[in-house]
């Protein structure tokens, strides 16, 4: 094992929870999960030559991970992104409900609507990345970020207010 490959492994290793999110936000079915993280661990490997720590490596590895899920189920025709939050069952439904957690509930649906792009920019805001570092991963301007973030927070409200209508 060359140094490179030694390195590589432990940046990895510090960092897979981003792998894991991103197939978390994408995908239903475990599977797939353990198929796209498989396919980011190979992309970043073999990009991994080509990174020159300009950036952080989690930075990098979002990058990465996020393309490589946009663009992985574009090959196969069963598409196994997540369409609709409609696939997951419905918990019982008790007495003592929990507002918060309809609120909750009806905000991820909301969010699982959104386009592959904006369910991207979510999942990197909510982790605080400031909205610079959402543009070098993403690969669009930071203003161009800020204006979709509004445009983003608009559609999720409106969204999560109409899911949480019908719980």
């Amino acid at each position: 094992m060359d140094y490179s490959e030694k390195e590589f492994i432990q940046l990895l290793n510090q960092n897979q929870k981003i792998i894991h999110k991103v197939c978390n936000l994408y995908l239903n079915w475990q599977e797939d999960k353990e198929d796209l993280f498989q396919e980011i661990t190979l992309q970043a490997w073999k990009a991994f030559s080509q990174f020159r720590g300009d950036a952080k490596f989690s930075t990098w590895l979002y990058r990465v991970a996020l393309n490589t899920a946009i663009t992985f189920f574009r090959k196969d025709k069963k598409n196994a992104f997540i369409a609709s939050v409609s696939e997951i069952p419905e918990l019982a439904h008790h007495l003592d409900r929990d507002p918060i957690e309809d609120k909750t509930k009806a905000m991820y649906k909301a969010i699982a609507d959104l386009s592959k792009i904006d369910k991207a920019i979510v999942m990197l805001y909510l982790e605080d990345y400031s909205y610079a570092e959402i543009s070098e991963i993403i690969g669009i301007t930071a203003n161009n970020i800020a204006v979709k973030m509004n445009r983003i927070k608009v559609k999720l409200r409106e969204a999560t207010l109409k899911n949480f209508e019908r719980i």
